[in-house]
């Protein structure tokens, strides 16, 4: 049995246990071993392999379970067979030109089938598409094929590292005889002995699924004989790899389905349609691993788990597996009564009210951040111009300190081979601290936002309406690798009196969290502690962001800064109306009237300033009048020279200017890459980037006096468009807010840069004046007390 349980593990106690066992049943489904059409999957295999090499290697025993003959059996013969040839043509003595093998697989004429029978015409093509019950001749010739090939294939894998393995084919007779059973028993305990891995199937070729004195057969399928394996051979866990994660509440397809970490009898499960592939479905696992697991078995656990996931067996079996590299994986199962289940049963209660504090956690940031933000807007505009300066203050007094976080950051990202792009974005630097003091000094000194009339009205004599403008109220950002947007985004919610929830990736965490302490002090320091720290609070957990985004009736904006399937699982995932942009693919065209030194100056910059920015240049788009004037040649000379690869699309390529193509004509590379076209007219060069752009930036390099330019800036459809300037110019402290919370593609509040004025709203103020209150009643009828005047008044 396993070992007890140590307090001492990070991870859950009950899934710690199972990395103890010494002696593990692994189970591979057909869907997990071969691919659709039947061909192995050499991925998962590979790592199926790879890790059962390394149990083997830390003393443990594993036996192996694996499925797949059949499909592999059926592709082998499908790729051989002469598809277009009738049956009984096939069966001609010495003409068929098949082997043995193949001979066995189409049999007699008349071979029965669970459909019926096998007409004399019936191609090779029809049978290989015939129901894969084990009863039909069809399906027993294609394991008898496919057996072999899958057990050399799981031999060259396992040799290379170290790991040899014997094949065992196994019957419903060799565990109901007695006889049979021990000689088994005897034979599993002798290879596992001897450091052999033991690699079961059922024998499909021969086997015949019968019942026996209590009317049931012994094992139905792999999963059920995997289950018995288990109990037989004295397993302390059975690993099922299926093709989906575990065992959901509700078919995994369903949006709202969830991951059961453990299945308790209390557990309600719907159980969708099986896999296309093999005959076991999700019951034929739960009904396995129940049976595995049951009171007076040796196996104590069972997980179904993804073999897709290729570091399944790794994560829930490997003593060495660090629980930091990821959550417990998979449904676990527990023999009923046993200590394990007691367990997993109080960690799930526990995780459960773990999970609603976290809600009312978040929750309570998000009350504590409006209720902060609410005073902010009432206090004077010199309150929140001090608050800024004290923020832009500690920014430099505190660099060292947020250096060196930053730092910690960097060494993390170098040890676990984080992207360069990613490392890029993450490094904090003298020159970005000095543009983020810059930007945040510039709002200190601007104009209040807050409470300016944006129009009055009168309505009638005495009664008089004006709009002004307000916070939107709380706002949520989240932004990935970046820890310079978090003072940026921070200090643009001070200025327009908005409270603010923040949650950078998790790359960045020591940076963020000394960024926050130096903002949150400066904030209660600039403002005399009239202003709580609460007002921007720090998320620091995925599952605060998942209950976050449920906070619709608390947060009112959310902004997401970082990828498309970020901002895709944001907008899928929450009703609160989000703002940003999910690519920023932009476009320089340089049109024929352009000037060779200004096309190279700007789409060097426009790529080469900062690379992985959303406003640099994806796309160069060149007039094919430049071909001919050697404009096109120069600007990809000077790309080239900088570092640039450039990719070509079919006509750039027709035209010899690039030497690697590429077919994906709307691609955000983040990096030094970028895609170039040529295009017949400035016509054509607006529907390009219609149809391939993001609506982010978009420039055209012309002449100054070409009205070309003009033409370009007004048709172009995006949130920013430029005239001879560079695509990096579409940014919130160079367009002079002050700073950017972000990058809106949208059309709905706000376009563009986002800076102080769109985080605002407006609101409506009737005033009464005179002594006298006015009365809707008194506007109405034929003959009204009162009229209306509607007359615009001078601001």
């Amino acid at each position: 049995m396993m070992s007890p349980i140590s307090d001492s593990q990070t991870e859950s106690r009950a899934r710690a246990a199972l990395r103890m066992a010494r002696r593990v049943v692994v189970k591979a489904g057909t869907s997990v071993v071969a691919n659709a059409d039947g061909s192995p999957s050499l991925t998962r295999l590979g790592a199926i392999v790879e890790q059962i090499a390394e149990l083997n290697q830390a003393g443990i025993e594993v036996i192996f379970v694996s499925s797949g003959a059949v499909g592999m059996g059926k592709n082998l013969l499908r790729k051989q067979a002469h598809l277009n040839m009738s049956f009984k043509d096939l069966q001609m003595g010495g003409n068929s030109g098949l082997n043995p093998v193949q001979d066995a697989a189409i049999g007699a004429t008349g071979v029965n089938t669970a459909a019926g029978r096998l007409s004399p015409h019936t191609s090779i093509g029809d049978l290989l598409t015939v129901d894969e019950h084990m009863e039909t001749s069809a399906a027993k010739s294609f394991a008898a094929a496919g057996q072999f090939e899958l057990m050399n294939l799981y031999q060259s894998l396992l040799s290379p590292k170290g790991v040899t393995a014997s094949q065992m084919l196994l019957t419903q007779a060799d565990f109901h005889d007695e006889h049979h059973l021990k000689n088994l028993r005897y034979a599993v305990e002798r290879l596992l002995s001897l450091g052999i891995v033991p690699i079961i199937n059922e024998n499909d070729a021969v086997s015949v699924v019968q019942g026996y004195d209590d009317g049931k057969p012994v094992f139905t399928d792999n999963d059920s004989l995997a289950a018995l394996c288990a109990r037989t051979f004295g397993a302390e866990v059975l690993l099922l790899l299926t093709d989906v994660e575990g065992v959901f509440n509700m078919p995994p397809s369903n949006p709202k389905a969830k991951l059961l970490p453990f299945y308790h009898s209390k557990s309600n499960v719907s159980i969708g349609e099986k896999s296309a592939q093999g005959r076991g479905g999700m019951a034929a696992k739960i009904e396995a691993a129940q049976s595995a697991v049951r009171p007076g078995s040796n196996c104590a656990a069972c997980v179904i788990a993804a073999g897709s996931d290729l570091t399944s067996i790794r994560s829930i079996l490997s003593p060495a597996y660090d629980p930091d590299f990821g959550p417990a994986k998979g449904t676990l199962f527990a023999t009923s009564g046993s200590d394990l289940e007691k367990l997993a049963l109080e960690e799930l209660v526990n995780a459960l009210e773990d999970e609603e504090s976290c809600s009312e956690l978040a929750r309570d940031m998000a009350i504590k951040a409006r209720k902060e933000a609410r005073k902010l807007m009432t206090l004077p505009h010199a309150t929140r111009q001090s608050i800024l300066n004290a923020v832009a203050d500690a920014l430099v007094e505190r660099q060292d300190e947020i250096m060196q976080a930053n730092q910690m950051d960097l060494e993390a990202a170098q040890k676990n081979n984080t992207s360069l792009q990613l490392v890029r974005r993450l490094k904090l630097t003298p020159d970005k601290s000095a543009t983020l003091e810059s930007g945040i000094r510039q709002l200190a000194a601007m104009d209040d936002h807050l409470g300016v009339v944006k129009a009055k009205r009168e309505l009638s004599e005495g009664l008089e309406l004006s709009l002004t403008t307000v916070p939107i109220g709380v706002l949520m950002v989240i932004f990935e690798s970046r820890p310079d947007s978090l003072p940026q985004i921070a200090s643009l919610a001070l200025a327009s009196g908005n409270g603010l929830l923040l949650k950078g990736g998790k790359e960045a965490h020591h940076s963020n969290t000394a960024l926050h302490e130096v903002i949150g002090d400066a904030i209660e320091r600039g403002s005399n502690g009239e202003i709580s720290r609460d007002i921007v609070a720090l998320v620091t957990t995925r599952g605060q962001v998942k209950d976050l985004l449920a906070l619709d009736d608390t947060i009112d904006l959310v902004i997401p800064r970082g990828s498309n399937s970020l901002v895709s699982y944001i907008k899928a995932n929450t009703r609160i109306p989000v703002l940003g942009h999910a690519d920023g693919v932009c476009h320089v065209y340089v049109d024929k009237s352009a000037k060779e030194e200004d096309a190279c100056r700007i789409a060097v910059d426009s790529k080469t300033h900062y690379p992985s920015a959303c406003n640099a240049m994806e796309t160069l788009l060149l007039h094919k009048d430049t071909l001919e004037n050697n404009v096109a040649l120069n600007v990809l000379q000077s790309l080239r020279s900088e570092g640039v690869k450039c990719l070509g699309g079919p006509k750039a390529m027709q035209n010899g200017l690039c030497d690697l193509a590429t077919n994906k004509m709307k691609e955000e590379y983040g990096d030094l890459v970028c895609l170039v076209e040529i295009v017949d007219s400035v016509d054509e060069a607006i529907d390009w980037i219609h149809r391939y752009g993001s609506g982010h930036t978009e420039a055209i390099v012309c002449d100054e006096q070409d009205p070309v330019g003009e033409e370009f800036l007004m048709r172009v459809d995006a949130a920013c468009v430029f005239k001879n300037t560079s695509t990096r110019f579409a940014d919130g402290y160079r367009l002079g807010l002050g700073a950017e919370v972000g990058v809106s593609t949208g059309r709905i509040h706000a376009r563009g840069p986002v800076g102080v004025e769109g985080l605002l709203t407006t609101k409506w103020q009737l005033r009464s004046s005179g002594g006298v209150v006015n009365l809707a009643c008194e506007f109405d009828g034929a003959e009204p007390k009162k009229t209306f005047t509607h007359k615009e008044l001078i601001l």
